[in-house]
């Protein structure tokens, strides 16, 4: 079964820094087309902004190949305004997407930094992510 899910910035970061990891399993099962990644053009701009920084040191052809893994599999959502404080604005986005997608299909949003957002069942860590797919048979 494939899930829809929007994947936090933190997520791709520890899959970049370590391949080899949960979050790398979550990128992974995108590649295998198991997750869905909803996007959005503020998502997008996020991820690039974040993933090129320098302390990071990602080589262009690792950064690009990664932004279009999620692009070429991803699905765009116009996402709705919600009127839920957050504590970081530039959370706001992802969550939006997820509960404007969550209107027409079962939506995630997956994040090392659940702090950062609202507690429901559908915000989860990267580990939840995968034991969703697991107790689906996939990943």
């Amino acid at each position: 079964m494939t899930r829809y899910a929007v994947i936090d910035t933190n997520v791709l970061v520890s899959a970049m820094l370590k391949p080899i990891s949960i979050p790398g399993e979550i990128i992974n099962c995108v590649a295998d087309e198991k997750i869905i990644p909803l996007l959005h053009n503020e998502i997008l701009t996020e991820y690039a902004r974040v993933i090129n920084r320098p302390k990071f040191k990602f080589s262009q052809e690792h950064i690009e190949k990664l932004l279009n893994k999620i692009t070429v599999h991803g699905k765009f959502i116009d996402a709705k305004e919600y009127d839920e404080d957050m504590s970081d604005p530039k959370d706001k986005i992802f969550y939006w997407v997820t509960l404007t997608a969550r209107e027409e299909v079962e939506a995630y949003l997956v994040t090392e930094n659940l702090k950062h957002f609202p507690i429901k069942p559908f915000i989860v860590t990267p580990r939840e992510m995968l034991e969703i797919l697991e107790s689906d048979g996939d990943c």
